[in-house]
């Protein structure tokens, strides 16, 4: 294949990422990078990109992506005063610290190591969305400081190694102690650009001089990939909120949890085939 169709092809691709991406944010209200990631697994797949890399340029491409939109998202509920920003301040220090330790191990951990960590969790997240009850609670209230941070800490360091942003973890997080839910997204919002930026800088960084990366590559994050991503998701999310509106998101939740079991399954069995 001559390298001006390679790049054709990889470019409507990786727009088609964004606008899927796009559509289910705005139809299920789940983090885009929960989506793009795999997306761009199976992508980057399709065009040969090596076992090796695969993985590590999907979650470096998801966390650059993340970033303009995490911002735009973030500022919007700022703006709407939803953000809860004395927690905000208070688990600032430890989701950093949990993202910039998942921004220095994970460029370099294995690809084997990236997909059973991205398998594992996305598996949890379907289970969770397909079985969870929103009335379960553990407690009216959150619990002691040291175990939100120490919470806070693991949320940032997995969702760096994901690819994702702090929503997929931090809602229902929040929720599970009787946090509004409304509240509980905003402040999660503003929690995913603490998580985008330090992870993309790592994976940028991390991946400088590795082999086998597609082109236009700035280290693990694809440059093509975030110039088309970012547009299209931007662009379809709204389209996803006026379908969110016409059908039943009961079983567009379910959809998309199956979505993420076969995909968290089809990693895992490659980790064993």
């Amino acid at each position: 294949m001559e390298q001006t169709t390679f790049l054709v092809l990889m470019a409507l691709a990786l727009v088609g990422t964004g606008v899927v991406a796009g559509i289910l944010a705005g139809l299920l209200g789940v983090g885009g990078g929960i989506v793009m990631v795999p997306v761009l697994y199976y992508v980057f797949g399709v065009f040969d990109v090596d076992q090796d890399v695969r993985i590590h340029m999907a979650v470096g491409t998801s966390l650059a992506a993340m970033i303009p939109t995490s911002i735009r998202s973030a500022l919007a509920h700022r703006r709407k005063g939803a953000v809860d920003m004395e927690l905000f301040r208070s688990w600032l220090p430890a989701i950093l610290i949990g993202a910039i330790a998942g921004s220095v191990l994970a460029p370099h951990a294995s690809s084997e190591v990236l997909r059973a960590v991205f398998a594992g969790f996305a598996l949890l997240v379907a289970v969770n969305m397909i079985v969870g009850n929103e009335r379960f609670k553990l407690g009216s209230e959150l619990p002691r400081r040291i175990w939100q941070r120490i919470s806070a800490t693991l949320i940032g360091g997995i969702s760096v190694m994901m690819g994702i942003g702090g929503g997929t973890f931090t809602v229902p997080y929040l929720s599970l102690f009787g946090y509004p839910i409304h509240r509980a997204v905003a402040t999660a919002a503003n929690i995913g650009v603490l998580i985008a930026i330090p992870g993309a800088i790592g994976f940028c960084l991390g991946g400088i001089g590795v082999d086998e990366r597609p082109v236009w590559s700035l280290g693990y994050a694809s440059l093509l990939g975030f110039a088309l991503i970012v547009p299209a998701t931007v662009i379809a999310t709204p389209w996803g909120v006026a379908l969110a509106h016409k059908l039943n998101p009961k079983w567009l939740r379910l959809a998309f949890a199956l979505f993420l079991a076969i995909t968290g399954l089809r990693m895992a069995w490659s980790l064993i085939s």
